[in-house]
């Protein structure tokens, strides 16, 4: 039997079986609710009205403190000997490894080719609401954090939901905690294998092939998926055996390099037609209110883009805290306001940019997708860019498997930490752990598009669910945790301006939290 011809036997059982799972899953979490004509799925609602509450909770955070929240990035509040393993700025790409990638780049394709351009409005709409959210669990995530004797952390809703609610409502609020801790695990694993990690290679992989491969290369066969899974799994078994320190020192040099380079690349576009700017954004506003000839309408476009903002940016998922929850400080509100930047970044920038170069460039392949030939993804980006600058898709195959790559480290070590919490923290449940992570990025390249979309936005809405439950009932400690810094923030200022400390008594107090 040939190499070819068993690959072909692999890739047609893993469809076989993945495929009904995904359509199962999506017609069991997505359940909808008939609204403007279309079908709005009850989970979305919740996530935008997540938002919406702490958005006016805390005041417009995401506003008012977002200079704040740069300053603390730069350093300016840092204390020497704070506990932790990176630094602000580490911990911040890091995070963001796990969201600036593929959701952006072919996230934000199957949005506009199925909610048309209005999907980006609602993106937008989203990733503002979705800065006051990931503020929250972030604050939690450092304050509940454990500090393991190797000088190592632990966070995220397995730790902040059972610690929190306890100390909160006792030992109601305990059994509480303990039951949304583990269902949060286990989503945060299926997240991570069917969105930080299968979809990430598949995206990769189709962008390599469709760039290298052609119609009957070796790249384009079952053979050729399965070769590029597994070197891509050997990458990633070995950067994730150096822990979160590894991590870190390769996204804190790959994220801003390749975010940079893939920006400058819109930019080139949406410059080089220019006067086409007006109308796109035009188009996109347009779209986003008398939506026509799109899934739904302007309920399907509203849905379609706060479905792929949640899918890009995360906030409320509870992954973020994990990486967060490793940041060197004494202050959890501090790192909670360098989080509210990540869906700035990743939504309302990055996302934008996307949009607008599609838009824009109007490459036939979205043409097709909207016509319902195909679902769309990284190949109508690609093609988006190729209009303007014929050699970029080869530039973008490059970003797009470093950002795949810095996605699935991420997400490998947001999967290690929700499988300790289960399993136990141990050198062969970790070892475990990685190998079982490492062979799933194979079936990646192997699975097609919507269904992974499906088993991805199934477990991650999923997750929302019981994360954010938590984050309510745990919202006035977020508070508490804010006003705390905010005043070591007033002290440090009086202090730098060589003025007196102002209420000393609650200075020593600051200082202790």
């Amino acid at each position: 039997m040939s190499l070819d011809s068993i690959t072909t036997s692999i890739d047609d059982a893993v469809g076989d079986f993945f495929d009904p799972v995904a359509t199962t899953a999506a017609d069991i979490v997505f359940y909808t609710v008939p609204v403007g004509g279309t079908d709005l799925p009850l989970i979305v609602a919740w996530l935008v009205i997540a938002g919406l509450v702490f958005t006016g909770w805390f005041g417009l955070v995401q506003v008012r403190k977002f200079k704040l929240a740069i300053d603390v990035v730069r350093g300016k509040y840092d204390e020497d000997g704070s506990p932790g393993e990176v630094n602000h700025f580490q911990a911040l790409t890091a995070a963001v490894s796990g969201t600036v990638g593929l959701g952006n780049i072919a996230g934000v394709a199957v949005a506009v080719s199925i909610g048309g351009p209005g999907a980006t409005f609602w993106m937008i709409l989203c990733g503002l609401l979705g800065m006051a959210t990931k503020f929250v669990e972030v604050t939690l995530g450092v304050k509940y954090r454990e500090q393991h004797p190797d000088g190592t952390v632990s966070g995220g809703p397995m730790h902040y939901l059972p610690k929190g609610l306890a100390e909160r409502f006792g030992s109601g609020g305990a059994v509480l905690g303990k039951v949304l801790a583990v269902l949060a695990s286990v989503m945060i694993l299926f997240f991570g294998l069917f969105g930080g990690n299968l979809f990430q290679t598949n995206q990769s992989y189709a962008q390599i092939s469709s760039t290298f491969g052609g119609e009957d290369g070796f790249l384009a066969s079952s053979a050729g998926a399965v070769l590029f899974g597994l070197v891509v799994a050997a990458l990633v078994g070995l950067v994730l055996l150096g822990g979160i320190r590894s991590i870190a020192s390769v996204t804190s040099r790959l994220v801003p390099a390749m975010a940079v380079m893939y920006l400058v690349a819109c930019l080139v576009v949406i410059l080089t037609n220019v006067t086409a700017v007006p109308d796109a954004i035009g188009t996109v506003f347009q779209g986003a209110f008398e939506a026509e000839g799109v899934a739904g309408g302007v309920i399907g476009a509203l849905i379609v883009g706060f479905q792929r903002a949640a899918f890009s940016n995360e906030a409320g998922l509870g992954s973020a805290p994990i990486a967060h929850s490793a940041v060197k400080t004494k202050h959890p509100a501090s790192e909670g306001l360098v989080a509210l930047l990540e869906p700035f970044i990743d939504t309302v920038v990055v996302c934008t940019m996307t949009a607008l170069t599609i838009v824009i460039a109007n490459p036939a392949s979205w043409g097709e997708a909207r016509e319902g030939e195909s679902i769309g993804g990284v190949t109508i980006t690609s093609d988006a860019f190729e209009t303007v600058l014929p050699w970029f898709p080869n530039l973008l195959t490059v970003a797009v498997l470093l950002f795949a790559f810095s996605t699935i480290l991420t997400w490998g070590y947001y999967g290690l930490k929700a499988w300790a919490y289960l399993f136990g923290r141990s050198k062969v449940s970790e070892i475990t752990f990685k190998a079982v992570w490492s062979l799933f990025v194979i079936a990646g390249s192997l699975l097609s598009l919507d269904s992974l979309i499906s088993l991805a936005d199934s477990a991650l809405f999923l997750l929302s669910v019981f994360n954010i439950i938590g984050l309510y009932l745990l919202a006035p400690v977020v508070k508490r945790e804010l006003n705390s810094f905010l005043e070591y923030v007033k002290v440090r200022k009086a202090g730098q301006a060589g003025g007196p400390a102002p209420n000393a008594g609650e200075t020593e107090t600051a200082k202790a939290l």
